[in-house]
C-alpha cells in the first residue's frame, strides 16, 4: 500500500493553474518537491491537505481517500509549513499540552527525545527562539504523534549547515523501519542530494518528472563546446549560457550522440533545475 497518492490534484486561481498534478510515494521512502518559486509547490500541499479548495483530483494516505476521511487521514500526517510562526507568547509547554490532545497516538518518550535531540527548552516562547529553534520545535511536534507521512515544506531553510545536516540525519531514522516516509519541499539542492530518494520536480503548476534521484540525473548530461558549434547544437540543448569562448549547457542523455565532438560530464540536480528553468540560450555579460 503507498503511504500518500496524489492523481490529478488541480487548483485554478486567476493567473495560475496548479495542472492535475500526480504523484505517489511508498513506504520507507524521502521524496524531495522541487521548482522554483512560484512554481506550485505551496499550493500542491496546500491542496492536498485541504487547506485550501481544491478544484479537482483525489488524495489518498495509507489507501484512505482524503474525501470523507480528512480527520482520519490528518492524524496520519505531521505537517510543518516553513518557519513555525504562531502563538508567539506562548511557551512551548503550553503549546504542546494543547496539541497532544488533538492526537490519540501520541508519544510523550519520542517527544522528550526529540526535545533534548533539538537541545529545546520548553519553558521558552516561541517569540524568544530563533527561525532555525522553531523549525526544530515545529518537527518536535510533528514527529511525535506516530505519523506516518511527514509533509515538510522548506523545513530546512534558515538552518546553519550543522543543524540542516542534523535534521537530514533525523528524517533518514525517522524512515529506518519502513513504515514511515517524507515528502518535503526545498531549494536547498544540496539537502537532496544527501537524503532524497525520490524527485517530483514541478514547473509553471506541472509536474515535469517524478522519479528515482539517479534515475532523474542520469537522465541528462552537462556539456560544453566552442561557440561556433552553438547553433549547430542548439536544437537539443534544453538550456545553455553561451560566453565569448562558447557555451555550457544542458542536453538529454538520450541526445548524447549529438555532443561526442563536446565536452560532457553527468548533471547534478542543481544544474538540472537551473538549465531546466533558463529554457533556451542566455548571452553571458562580460566582466
Amino acid at each position: 500500500m503507498k503511504t500518500l497518492e496524489v492523481s490529478g490534484l488541480t487548483k485554478r486561481y486567476e493567473s495560475f493553474l496548479l495542472d492535475s498534478v500526480s504523484f505517489s510515494l511508498e513506504p520507507g521512502y524521502i521524496m524531495g518537491f522541487i521548482g522554483r518559486n512560484g512554481a506550485g509547490k505551496t499550493t500542491t500541499m496546500k491542496a492536498m491537505l485541504n487547506l485550501i479548495h481544491k478544484d479537482g483530483g483525489e488524495v489518498t494516505v495509507n489507501g484512505k481517500s482524503f474525501t470523507g476521511n480528512e480527520t482520519a487521514c490528518k492524524k496520519e500526517i505531521g505537517f510543518v509549513m516553513g518557519e513555525f510562526d504562531c502563538y508567539k507568547k506562548s511557551s512551548l509547554r503550553r503549546i504542546t499540552q494543547v496539541t497532544k490532545r488533538f492526537y490519540e497516538d501520541w508519544e510523550e518518550k519520542a517527544y522528550r527525545g526529540y526535545l533534548e535531540r533539538f537541545s529545546l527548552d520548553e519553558n521558552k516562547k516561541i517569540s524568544e527562539l530563533s527561525a532555525g529553534m522553531r523549525v526544530k520545535y515545529a518537527l518536535a511536534l510533528a514527529l511525535s504523534h506516530n505519523a506516518k507521512l511527514l509533509i515538510l515544506d522548506e523545513p530546512t531553510s534558515g538552518l546553519d549547515p550543522v543543524s540542516r545536516d542534523d535534521l537530514l540525519d533525523v528524517f533518514r531514522s525517522v524512515i529506518e523501519d519502513g513504515t514511515r516516509s517524507i515528502l518535503f519541499s526545498t531549494h536547498i539542492i544540496s539537502d537532496l542530494e544527501k537524503c532524497a530518494d525520490f524527485i517530483t520536480y514541478i514547473k509553471d503548476g506541472k509536474i515535469l518528472a517524478s522519479t528515482d534521484v539517479e534515475d532523474f540525473r542520469h537522465g541528462y548530461l552537462l556539456c560544453s563546446g566552442e561557440r561556433s558549434q552553438l547553433e549547430e547544437k542548439k536544437p537539443w540543448l534544453i538550456g545553455a549560457k553561451a560566453h565569448a569562448f562558447g557555451f555550457t549547457g544542458l542536453c538529454r542523455a538520450g541526445d548524447a550522440a549529438r555532443f561526442t565532438d563536446c565536452k560532457t560530464a553527468p548533471a547534478d540536480l542543481e544544474s538540472i533545475m537551473i538549465y531546466t528553468e533558463q529554457e533556451g540560450i542566455h548571452e553571458e555579460s562580460a566582466l
